[in-house]
Order: structure tokens, then sequence, then C-alpha cells
């Protein structure tokens, strides 16, 4: 990984962990900023679980953060763009908003590329961990494992879809072609958003929209169902989420 411009660190010595009679280590989530513009990356934690990070922060082109995360820690990463946050932390995103403020307070608001986490318990069990556009995509991002057992692949999605997207999925901000929707967010009926009658992998099947994303990132989440080619599993990994990947 390149020597990025400025460090933040987020911890000064490694946390460890009393499972049962055993210690277990802190897993380690490294994100980092590789485009060319401040992202502000947000996070969301699961099942009562501590929030990394604060919740958002802004990253600088070149910058990362490191946060450790504990034993069965579940949660996701992204990326807002074009925000604008005042001396109270108060503001808003053009893509990935959460709740109006740098730290959020919910998920981010779609479309938005994302990766999403459930770490094991132990060191016996596995981490699960994919890379999702199933809430549209506003920015390339990759998750690479790292000092891991087992499969441990790659996952991720560095094609700009912002330019193939068709023009009814479409968030333009002046001018620009800032996100692309899901098919589910932009015409909320259930063959899109596999409810309802569409609520199974049988009658759910992929779309000409899922199908683009998919043919443009083969290892991230194009729909609901999508999990056969998307979902990773990894044991005793740290984990390097890069926004705007190099190919």
């Amino acid at each position: 990984m390149p020597m990025p411009s400025l460090i933040k660190l987020c911890f000064l010595l490694m946390p460890q962990f009393l499972i049962g009679s055993r210690i277990i280590p802190a897993t380690v989530f490294t994100v980092q900023n590789s485009c060319s513009k401040t992202i502000w990356p947000g996070t969301l934690s699961g099942n009562g679980a501590a929030v990394l990070g604060g919740g958002g922060f802004a990253l600088s082109p070149g910058e990362f953060m490191q946060f450790p995360a504990p034993p069965g820690w579940s949660g996701r990463f992204w990326a807002r763009t074009g925000c604008s946050f005042g001396a109270t932390g108060d503001g808003n995103c053009a893509t990935g908003n959460c709740g109006g403020g740098l730290k959020c307070t919910g998920s981010g608001v779609p479309p938005a590329s994302l990766v999403e986490f459930t770490l094991a318990n132990s060191n016996s069990e596995k981490d699960f961990y994919d890379v999702s556009l199933v809430d549209g995509y506003n920015l390339p991002l990759s998750v690479r494992p790292s000092g891991g057992s087992g499969d441990c692949q790659y996952a991720g999605c560095v094609a700009d879809l912002n330019k193939s997207c068709p023009t009814e999925l479409q968030v333009i901000v002046f001018g620009e072609v800032v996100a692309c929707k899901s098919a589910c967010t932009a015409f909320n009926t259930p063959e899109y958003c596999c409810t309802g009658n569409h609520s199974t992998p049988s009658t759910c099947p992929p779309t000409n929209y899922s199908l683009l994303f998919k043919n443009a990132c083969p290892s991230a989440y194009s729909y609901a169902y999508d999990d056969q080619s998307s979902l990773r599993t990894c044991s005793g990994a740290d984990y390097f989420i890069t926004f705007c990947p190099s190919t």
C-alpha cells in the first residue's frame, strides 16, 4: 500500500478481547481514500456493537484511518461525497447522507457503494464480508484481507458506473452524474426490490439493471440474492478498505 500524505491512527496499542477463556486480538480495519477529492466515510454498527470512527469522519486524498473491532462485530462502511459541514458537525452530502451530520446516525441514503462485515466470535469461526451495490453506486470501492486463512478473496468494484449509468438511474448534481441508483431505489417495485411475491431467489432473478452492475463489477453484490459470487469468507484477517482503488 503506498504511503499516504497523512496517517490517522485511532488506537495506540492493539486491543485484545477475552472471550470465554481465550484472548482474541481485535480485527483492524484500514479505511483509505485513494480518490482525488475529500470523502466522508460513514460507519454503521449492528446488534449494539461498538461504533467505529464515531460514525463518520473526513478523509483527504491519500489519508487513511485504522479502527480495531471486537470479535462478533458487524456493520458497514460507505463513502459520502460532496459534503458540507459546519463547525458543530451539522450538514449534508450529495451522496450517502446519513442523518444530517458528520457523525452518522443511521445507514447512508441510497445510492451508495458499501462494504459489509460480520466478524467471527472466535478463532475457529469465519468472518463474512462483501461489497454491495444493492443500494446503488457512488464511488469505486474494494476490500482486501490481510494475514488471514481460508479463501480470503478480494471483493470490490473498480469500474466507474456513473459513466455508464442509464439515464433513469442517474443522480445528477450541478450537471454531473454523482451516483447511480439501483432499480429498487429508482422504481420501488417488488420485482426489483425482491419483496412481496418476488421475495425468494426463484421469484427474484437478476434483471437487466442488476446485470449491468454485475457485468461491470463481478465480485460485488448486484441485487438481493447475489450471494454465490459475492459473499466472501476469511479467518483471522485484518481488512483494507479502499475508496477509488486503482485497477
